[in-house]
């Protein structure tokens, strides 16, 4: 699947406009870390870091959001049958189930692990930038970030556990996975609105 493909199906899916931008927040997120985690994992086959699949399975994640709401044994499930008809790869699928504890509790592979916790941390990059003066990721410090983590009712809906966890099965400190997630965001900030 390809990623015009994967952008048009999002714009099919979703009429909120700050869904879409989440979509392509996430999506940015996990083309960096695919190309770090590539680095960092030499002895892993390349295609373990296939950077189009990440960006698509980024993309995709929440695609059916506004379908299925609050619903969550049914989110992503709606994905993974429009999928299925499109032939997407196993892979794609399961990487879009992935961010989802509800429907598949385990990760299996780097992309899983990125999407799970890239989900959670993008959110709450988006709140620390809407709470700046200029409401712009450009001013957006690895430090407020830091600093916004531990305050629970700041981006309530952001769970700093998950986000933590995730950095640790990535093999990343809390602070190289905020670094790369607000440099992947800021890279795009145009398209965000931020």
């Amino acid at each position: 699947m390809k990623r015009e493909e994967a952008l048009k199906l999002v714009h099919e899916m979703l009429q909120n406009p700050n869904l879409v931008k989440h979509c392509l927040a996430v999506e940015a997120i996990m083309l960096v870390l695919a190309k770090d985690l590539r680095a960092e994992h030499p002895e892993l086959p390349e295609s373990e870091f296939d950077e189009e699949k990440w960006g698509v399975v980024g993309l995709l994640h929440d695609a059916d959001y506004e379908i299925t709401g609050k619903d969550l044994s049914r989110h992503t499930v709606v994905m993974e049958e429009k999928l299925r008809e499109m032939g997407a790869p196993e892979s794609i699928i399961n990487g879009v189930k992935a961010h989802s504890e509800t429907i598949k509790p385990s990760r299996e592979n780097f992309m899983e692990k990125a999407v799970w916790a890239c989900d959670e941390l993008s959110g709450l990059i988006t709140a620390v930038a809407l709470v700046r003066p200029d409401k712009k990721l450009a001013s957006v410090e690895v430090r407020s970030v830091m600093k916004r983590f531990p305050e629970k009712s700041f981006a309530a809906g952001a769970k700093r556990e998950q986000i933590a966890k995730g950095a640790q099965e990535l093999g990343y400190s809390l602070e190289e996975f905020v670094t790369i997630a607000l440099k992947a965001m800021q890279g795009i900030a145009g398209e965000l609105g931020l």
